[in-house]
């Protein structure tokens, strides 16, 4: 049922709109599209020692959602608009989906600072009403864009950095190698824009879904941290996901590849570690 959906852990991949960079960045040379991408990718490289270009020009071609229950579940993990996987389409089945399942709380690494910022451009781009994301008759602390809003958004970087006071050197990949699980395997961000040039969009595709099952194994650590989820609760969901991966792994070519690189936490709480200690009970000071 759509009300049971509390929670969507999503993630995007996008590429640059070639035409749009052509016709702004190098109005007069009459660059090709393909070469204009090129060119600036080239330059801000040279500049900024990365050739990620802004999401501003960019348009997303995955999206990718992990929906969630109230307890913690993951029940489903959908990639929108497969196999066409139509920017316009991918855009409206993502804003039309957070209303359908009564606008859960998404849940992102840094979605704040790229992902919602991509897809609200989108929105404007290709004409589609998000009345309930903006709410702009609100409160400014009560609308769902609020940065402080975590009943609308919880951007898992942002908790991890205290809303940017610090930097998050490793990001996603970091923080799902600290729980064991694969993080970055052979795709990394920096080579969606090659890999769709290439025409490999269902690679892309497959990358962005392991992104979210990370993205859900950290969100479930940050439910321990903050005293939602007791970790031994959190472990048996986490057995629970893994034995949903193998289910699924047959038809699903990234889930297969998730499993492979598969790994457990080690547990320094657990009987037989080499740490093995009892865990601390509230409240209690230790030497």
């Amino acid at each position: 049922m759509p009300n049971a959906v509390r929670y969507l852990v999503f993630d995007t991949e996008s590429v640059a709109d070639a035409a749009l960079v052509a016709k702004l960045r190098y109005a007069g040379e009459a660059l090709e599209p393909a070469a204009a991408v090129r060119r600036y990718r080239d330059e801000l490289m040279a500049k900024y020692e990365t050739d990620f270009i802004p999401y501003s020009f960019q348009i997303p071609i995955s999206v990718v959602v992990g929906k969630v229950t109230a307890e913690f579940r993951l029940e489903d993990v959908v990639v929108l608009d497969e196999p066409l996987f139509r920017p316009h389409v991918i855009t409206e089945y993502f804003w039309r989906g957070w209303e359908k399942y009564r606008r859960p709380t998404l849940v992102s690494f840094n979605g704040r600072g790229f992902d919602l910022p991509l897809l609200e451009l989108a929105a404007f781009r290709y004409g589609l009403s998000v009345p309930g994301w903006f709410q702009a008759s609100g409160k400014s602390f009560e609308q769902p864009r609020s940065r402080y809003n975590l009943a609308a958004h919880i951007d898992l970087c942002e908790l991890l950095t205290n809303f940017g006071a610090t930097r998050f050197t490793g990001g996603l990949n970091l923080a799902a190698n600290l729980l064991g699980k694969p993080g970055k395997m052979d795709v990394h961000g920096d080579m969606v824009q090659d890999m769709y040039e290439a025409g490999r969009l269902a690679e892309i595709n497959d990358y962005c879904r392991c992104d979210v099952l990370d993205t859900y194994f950290v969100f479930l650590r940050t439910r321990v941290l903050l005293g939602q989820l007791a970790l031994g609760a959190e472990q048996q969901l986490i057995a629970d996901t893994k034995r949903w991966l193998e289910g699924k792994a047959d038809g699903v070519a990234a889930f297969r590849r998730y499993l492979e690189h598969w790994g457990d936490w080690p547990n320094p709480w657990a009987a037989g570690s080499p740490n093995e200690s009892p865990p601390p009970t509230s409240g209690e000071i230790r030497p």
